[in-house]
């Protein structure tokens, strides 16, 4: 699983690649396609049947609730998803009025919003008229309390996003996995199973490649290659994806072999011209390119060192086979920045291959997703978004780059205005100064919306020492420059980085106030930093001040590496407190609290002055 409202990108500009040089190739989403296997009245009744093993005095409250009200879910499910998915838009008055969902555990997060008048206590959220997102935010609640089911009752790894992921994250054994794969299958395997062997019957292909872009889409990239090989074991299977290129570079496990025939690193175009043309017996095993394989029963691996294809020769995604209009519009948090990841859907496009900066030193700055930078001009962009608005009819785009060159997106402005095309876009970029008042207005003259960019930890010190190349108060003034142009702006943070004392992130969480309260940004997440084995942290640690820990053998997945801090800071109690108020301020709650009080331990006083940002943002227009 990765998310619900659209399409991971990856099998797209594959599939997109493929075609370009002739080869016949067609794409699956069998995370959606589950999803919309399980929710259905047979899936329900699936779902029930394994409920009703469990004692009643064993049961949550989630499945009390569910088996109490099963005639209503199963009443409701149907028109729920098609609500969702946009086929039935009249069913939002039904679902506000709640009165129509069955409402389990997860509607107790609606107590919070309390009214004081005793009216409606979500109207601070939507107001008298946004009955469509009402109606969304409470469809996915609903949604929420049957994942809750499915975890109580069939699969504890059950999630929509990130499901079994500790069966792979930085798993230097094996075991795990082969343990899970081995047991007997759950309803979900069954039913990804099944949803396999239909894409094959469909498609009939010899060749099928597996993407899995993050630990939480290995084990069932595992289910589905297990599927295969059972039912078919003359289809050769590949693995791919994110996951593999930041975990996998040392594999050495030959039992993965048994599931996928080629296991390929970083960019895949390159890689599968030399596969088919080795399936062909055109090329040598020798002669492929960053390709795992088996031989003799040990894990060998090839790279002839071919070159990559230029990021202005990969050719223009494509959507083609995928149902894009049975994707879930989800609403999951009252936030309008933080709705663009689960809400619509997007047409994902690049607007440049790897990162122009590429030196901070928590980021896998070695690995070639990155290191490799490869811009293309502005028009072949703008032919490629004209080309994606054709096939899909939609002209929202998500840009997914780890930072989006401010140069480019210039350009790119430039050449929509020309053509006169109106899109949507948001995407990540880096909170520099080239990103002027002047530019910030252009962009959102081209169609704007939103931007993404890493604060990290609010503290001038740690991000001289990150190598970020910003400094606090010129993120607040570029931050400012994209709001006052009518752009939602969200950040990124951490905590818990070398050195790092308990006055830093004090501090860091007084400066994060004061930009919500200045308007500077929208929303925010508090990531806890992990050193990995391809940043400059786990490369040189010794430049950080911490001794990394010693990682186990490793003959499978190889990426974060546990660390000593001299500092000795309890960060996961403090991380609390960091989430504890972030998820306030995105609210637009304790804007004026002191920071001291979101915390269940004795902090010091914060060394920055309560005015620090708006003076900040004065300097500039001094």
């Amino acid at each position: 699983m990765t998310q619900l409202n659209t399409p991971y990108p990856s099998t797209a500009y594959l599939t997109g690649f493929l075609r370009s040089r002739g080869v016949a190739a067609t794409q699956e989403d069998l995370a959606l396609a589950l999803v919309l296997r399980l929710f259905t009245p047979d899936g329900l009744r699936a779902i029930r049947a394994r409920v009703e093993v469990i004692p009643p005095a064993r049961r949550a409250p989630v499945l009390v609730a569910f088996a109490e009200h099963f005639p209503r879910y199963l009443a409701s499910i149907d028109a729920v998803v098609a609500f969702l998915q946009g086929r039935d838009p009249s069913l939002a008055h039904r679902i506000a009025r709640r009165d129509f969902l069955p409402e389990g555990p997860r509607f107790a997060a609606l107590d919070v919003y309390i009214d004081p008048d005793g009216g409606d206590p979500l109207a601070w959220a939507f107001g008298a008229l946004g009955v469509q997102d009402r109606a969304r935010h409470l469809a996915t609640l609903y949604l929420n309390d049957l994942a809750d089911v499915l975890r109580e009752a069939v699969d504890a790894r059950f999630e929509f996003v990130r499901y079994a992921e500790s069966l792979a994250q930085s798993q230097a054994s094996f075991e795990p996995l082969a343990a899970a794969l081995a047991a007997p299958p759950n309803l979900v395997d069954t039913t990804l199973g099944e949803l396999t062997l239909e894409a094959i019957a469909r498609h009939a292909p010899d060749l099928v490649l597996v993407s899995a872009p993050f630990p939480g889409n290995v084990y069932a990239a595992f289910r589905v290659a297990q599927a295969i090989k059972a039912a078919h074991p003359h289809i050769r299977t590949v693995l791919g994806g994110g996951f593999v290129n930041t975990e996998l570079r040392e594999l050495k496990e030959a039992r993965v072999f048994d599931y996928f025939d080629y296991v390929t690193l970083d960019d895949g175009e390159r890689p599968l011209l030399a596969l088919l043309a080795h399936l062909r017996g055109e090329r040598g095993a020798d002669r492929l390119v960053r390709t795992f394989l088996r031989e003799g029963g040990a894990v060998r691996y090839f790279d002839c060192g071919e070159a990559d294809i230029p990021f202005a020769e990969v050719g223009t995604p494509t959507w083609d086979g995928l149902p894009l209009d049975r994707y879930l519009a989800i609403l999951d948090m009252l936030n309008p920045m933080h709705r663009l990841w689960s809400d619509a859907r997007w047409n994902k496009l690049t607007v440049a291959h790897g990162c122009y900066w590429k030196k901070c030193s928590f980021c896998d700055v070695s690995l070639d997703y990155i290191a490799r930078y490869d811009a293309t001009g502005a028009e072949l962009l703008a032919d490629r978004i004209e080309a994606v608005i054709a096939e899909t009819g939609q002209t929202g785009f998500h840009f997914v780059d780890e930072a989006a060159p401010p140069k480019v997106l210039k350009a790119l402005a430039e050449e929509l205005r020309r053509r006169n095309r109106a899109i949507s876009w948001w995407g990540n970029i880096r909170f520099e100064k080239s990103f002027t008042p002047q530019l910030c207005r252009q962009l959102a003259d081209s169609g704007c919306i939103a931007v993404s960019g890493g604060l990290e930890v609010a503290s001038d010190r740690l991000l001289k020492l990150m190598q970020k190349g910003v400094s606090v108060p010129q993120v607040a003034r570029v931050t400012h420059a994209f709001a006052e142009a009518g752009i939602l702006v969200h950040a990124y943070l951490m905590y818990g980085f070398p050195t790092q004392t308990v006055q830093d992130t004090v501090d860091a969480l007084e400066y994060v106030r004061q930009l919500f309260a200045a308007g500077c940004i929208q929303s925010g997440f508090f990531h806890r930093f992990a050193c990995t084995v391809h940043a400059p942290v786990g490369l040189r640690p010794e430049d950080y001040g911490v001794i990394l820990k010693p990682l186990p053998p490793v003959s499978f997945a190889r990426n974060d590496v546990g660390f000593i801090d001299p500092a000795g800071v309890d960060h996961d109690r403090l991380g609390v407190a960091l989430n504890k108020a972030l998820y306030n301020y995105m609210h637009g709650l304790g804007l004026d609290d002191d920071v001291r009080g979101w915390f269940d331990m004795r902090v010091p006083k914060p060394r920055v002055a309560r005015d620090f940002i708006v003076r900040a943002l004065s300097a500039r227009a001094a």
